[in-house]
């Protein structure tokens, strides 16, 4: 049976924008995302636990800004679970400029060495991997849009290869949003395809819920 947070746990947020969403300004210290979601969440449905949620997200950061701070951001807080949401900034700056952004190689093995440093460091934390979305179902191959859809795969695969590895959890964010989006327009979710509204990011707290305490 999996695992379910408990009474007391820490659990650490780190990622990009969509995971900071303000918490390093005027909505500190959880910011108005899905970390802030989850933690109402935990405190509606599950008093009695007291979690401790630190968020470490920074907006336009990549998977080798997370690399740069792991350990000032992640393992001198040794939290007992740990979330990491990377790797749309990883593909924007590739497509950019192939040469020097973080192709689909460098994102595995910055993650690589991000999650051999946790597992090294600290064994007993339990790890959720959520893979980097984009709210479209652009068709047009002349769009940027369609740009971004076609490499995305590259890199969810990479989430899947590090989470069979590393024995983590997995959310699916990505076909989360493209079975939703068979339904509901992109808007409804995010203004553009990145950077999810109040309805989107209940989505994605709602998805890391199901994952921390109904495993």
């Amino acid at each position: 049976m999996a695992t379910k947070i408990k009474r007391g746990e820490k659990v650490l947020f780190i990622g990009d924008s969509i995971t900071d969403c303000g918490r390093r300004n005027e909505a500190r210290p959880l910011g108005v995302g899905y970390v802030k979601l989850f933690a109402d969440f935990l405190i509606a449905c599950e008093p009695s636990k007291k979690i401790e949620i630190i968020n470490k997200g920074i907006g336009g950061d990549n998977s080798i800004g997370l690399l740069n701070r792991w350990t000032d951001d992640v393992l001198r807080h040794k939290p007992d679970w740990l979330s990491i949401k990377i790797g749309i900034n990883d593909l924007h700056g590739y497509l950019r400029d192939s040469v020097n952004g973080i192709s689909p190689e460098k994102y595995e093995d910055a993650y690589r060495k991000i999650l051999k440093r946790t597992r090294e460091s600290l064994p007993r934390c339990k790890i959720i991997l959520v893979q980097p979305f984009y709210l479209s179902r652009e068709i047009s191959k002349d769009s940027a849009r369609y740009s971004v859809l076609e490499i995305l795969p590259r890199y969810l695969k990479v989430v899947e290869q590090m989470s069979r590895q590393y024995k983590t959890r997995l959310i699916k964010t990505h076909d989360m949003f493209q079975k939703i989006l068979r339904y509901y327009d992109p808007n409804v979710f995010c203004n553009e395809p990145v950077h999810p509204n109040v309805t989107g990011h209940i989505a994605i707290a709602s998805a890391v819920y199901d994952v921390f305490c109904r495993g």
